[in-house]
């Protein structure tokens, strides 16, 4: 049977004269003339081989054949107009989804608690399970396997779609009792034994070897300038303040964000690079075939909401801190 050549009305035809068993009833509930509804039915007719309808005394009787087709055809209608009807909107407050999101844990450190809350409030059912960029290859986004990566990505996939969630610099991370600490020099800096602290992308690492370069934003930062440092550890955790800390003359130069979830930390202090570092973006990308799922375009504008949210409340409050130093000047001067 050849499918391009069958008219998909003969078969709404034929639901309608299944249920009616009358062409002038059945004509009139398609709003067609009995002329043109007699002509589907002869069509009909040929196409399974069968006369479908016989006319008694009671109307018209389904023949055995019709019978078996009506279950079936009823079925093929709901299904066809279930893929022609718009979807339904996503209700994030009943749903039990899944979403599985790749993420870096400077990102989950200083993005999830944040999303996790909203997400409390807006979709309470609603699973997070999130991965770490060495679980996920780019085949997982692109074959929808894995909803999202949040990370900071050197190259993507032309067919990606992915959105900046925010700017961050870098800070340096010491323990208050290391030398540098005092005059935090270039000097001081390359003085000092470094940890190595970066998972961009997604993949799995086959480790680093300091002597090919190819170590980041930082180490590109140092090369312009001529200089390198000594990185004695290389780690894909930004969660490493605790090595800083026991080890007095180690620095972690950071993500800002990360680096200050340690401000009230005794025994560390943040500084300033004492070089240019160039600023980086936390980005989020996804596939094509999820793009345009309610669902997940639910989620993308969420998260997006949250990292907006975040970076405001900062500016806030660092403008509130400036405000504060600068009363305090005024103060001193005029005591």
């Amino acid at each position: 049977m050849n499918l391009e050549r069958i008219d998909l009305n003969l078969l709404v035809y034929l639901d309608v004269l299944l249920r009616e068993q009358s062409v002038t009833r059945a004509a009139g509930q398609l709003g067609i003339t009995q002329p043109a509804l007699s002509n589907g039915l002869k069509r009909l007719r040929d196409l399974f081989n069968d006369p479908l309808l016989i006319r008694s005394s009671q109307g018209m009787t389904p023949t055995e054949r019709a019978l078996e087709l009506a279950p079936l055809i009823r079925q093929a209608l709901s299904q066809i107009t279930d893929i022609l009807e718009p979807r339904q909107e996503f209700k994030p407050l009943t749903s039990r989804r899944v979403f599985r999101i790749m993420s870096s844990d400077d990102a989950e450190a200083t993005l999830v608690p944040a999303l996790v809350k909203a997400l409390r409030s807006e979709a309470p059912d609603v699973v997070l399970d999130f991965l770490t960029p060495s679980d996920v290859s780019v085949q997982d986004i692109e074959q929808g396997k894995v909803d999202l990566a949040i990370n900071r990505f050197n190259e993507m996939p032309q067919s990606f779609h992915q959105i900046t969630l925010w700017t961050d610099s870098f800070s340096c991370l010491l323990n208050r009792n290391n030398p540098a600490a005092l005059r935090f020099n270039l000097k001081n800096y390359l003085d000092s034994q470094h940890i190595w602290v970066s998972k961009t992308g997604m993949g799995i690492g086959f480790g680093v070897n300091p002597d090919r370069g190819h170590l980041g934003q930082i180490d590109a930062a140092l090369e312009r300038l001529g200089q390198r440092r000594r990185i004695t550890i290389f780690t894909r955790h930004y969660q490493m303040p605790a090595l800083v800390a026991h080890k007095a003359d180690l620095v972690a130069t950071l993500p800002t964000r990360i680096a200050k979830l340690q401000q009230d930390h005794p025994q560390l202090v943040i500084k300033e690079p004492p070089f240019h570092i160039p600023a980086f973006e936390l980005k989020m990308a996804w596939g094509p075939l999820l793009h345009h799922s309610p669902a997940h375009r639910w989620l993308r504008q969420l998260i997006t909401f949250v990292a907006r949210q975040i970076a405001e409340q900062e500016k806030s409050a660092e403008e509130e801190s400036g405000l504060a130093r600068r009363n305090a000047r005024i103060r001193r001067i005029r005591e």
